[in-house]
């Protein structure tokens, strides 16, 4: 089998604020540190049926970025939910009613720009 392995790394201030965030993965186009502003984490414990959840930021990530970073992270999470659905109608259906309200979200927090 296969393997890869995701490395995090996130430098903390004296308050355990992160300051950084750095990641790489064995199996991406290069092996190096990549730095991010933001990440959410989400794994499934398939044996007490909830969600483990890690959402960090560094305190230099601008407002406008974190906005933009959630409206993208919401339609990502359609997009998977659509494919694991294997064509359910009523997935497809509550997923449109998903884009609907990314589509509310970016207007009132004015993510996209005016074409």
């Amino acid at each position: 089998m296969k393997k890869a392995e995701i490395k995090l790394n996130v430098g903390l201030d004296d308050n355990n604020v992160p300051e950084t965030i750095h990641w790489s993965s064995t199996d991406g186009e290069s092996a190096e540190e990549l730095p991010a502003k933001a990440m959410f984490l989400a794994l499934w414990d398939a044996q007490y049926k909830n969600s483990m959840r890690i959402d960090l930021w560094t305190k230099d990530m601008p407002y406008d970025e974190m906005k933009r970073f959630f409206y993208e992270t919401i339609q990502t999470m359609a997009d998977s939910f659509l494919r694991s659905s294997g064509g359910d109608p009523m997935a497809e259906k509550v997923i449109a009613d998903l884009r609907d309200y990314c589509a509310h979200f970016a207007d009132k927090m004015e993510v996209l720009e005016n074409k």
